[in-house]
């Protein structure tokens, strides 16, 4: 019997993976045996992400992208097709937050930063792989979102409503593309320690209130995330598809 939690084989883009959740999810998927696209901003961090995945045998090239940028976008998806010639696992991961207080104090240049890379990025990314995915007989896509999409903040709030796009983009995706045997669906983490995060943990005072209310009374790890993005990209997640997945310690439930 094949394992479900293989990927041997499959290539998989990876935004803003040369830290936190979208490095631990490219860590996790070439231990499985994808070959691993690491993408960010930045080309310094993206090879030294893509270098330690290959100290360790894994195989990943480093593709610098601006998700902002649509000529990045597709010079990403192109890039990835001319060294592995397919595209089979696709991480929407990057994503911007530049507006924390309430929405009455919010600009128009920091909604439409958050909503053009949050949201307008992810579907020119899913409108670039998926036909494909579809012509290649399947493939998978991962957006790694936020339970800000499912609750209110009165410090986050542009970015939850950003955050909530992703479901309804997610829903829809799967709706037109499962027929073709795509799949999409997302990942709603809680608070995450990550660099990305950080103005919401470092905080003493605010973490202990935030575990006091979470289950499981601690916040999550980007190494605990790596491997649900992982069963999402993969087999074992074949009957799954338009689906907000929830690790958060069960903090969205208490």
């Amino acid at each position: 019997m094949q394992d479900p939690f293989r990927l041997d084989g499959k290539v998989a883009i990876i935004t803003g993976s040369s830290r936190g959740i979208g490095r631990a999810s490219a860590e996790a998927m070439a231990r499985l045996g994808a070959k691993v696209v690491i993408s960010s901003r930045k080309a310094e961090p993206c090879d030294e992400a893509a270098a330690a995945i290959k100290t360790e045998r894994g195989e990943a090239i480093a593709i610098p992208c601006n998700i902002s940028r649509r000529d990045e976008v597709e010079a990403l998806v192109a890039g990835t097709r001319a060294h592995w010639g397919r595209i089979d696992i696709l991480v929407c991961n990057a994503a911007v937050n530049p507006a924390y207080g309430p929405t009455v104090d919010l600009t128009d240049e920091a909604f439409d930063k958050i909503m053009g890379s949050n949201v307008k990025s992810t579907l020119w990314l899913c409108n670039l792989v998926m036909p494909e995915m579809a012509r290649q007989g399947g493939g998978t896509v991962v957006i790694v979102s936020s339970i800000a999409g499912l609750r209110a903040s009165p410090m986050i709030g542009a970015y939850g409503i950003s955050k909530a796009a992703d479901f309804a983009l997610c829903r829809n995706l799967a709706a037109e593309w499962g027929p073709h045997n795509v799949r999409i669906n997302c990942l709603a983490p809680g608070l995450i320690k990550t660099d990305f995060a950080k103005a919401l943990w470092e905080d003493e005072k605010t973490v202990a209130r935030r575990n006091a209310a979470t289950p499981l009374r601690r916040i999550g790890l980007p190494e605990e995330m790596g491997p649900v993005v992982a069963f999402l990209a993969g087999p074992g997640s074949s009957f799954i598809t338009g689906q907000v997945i929830v690790a958060d310690g069960g903090v969205t439930i208490a």
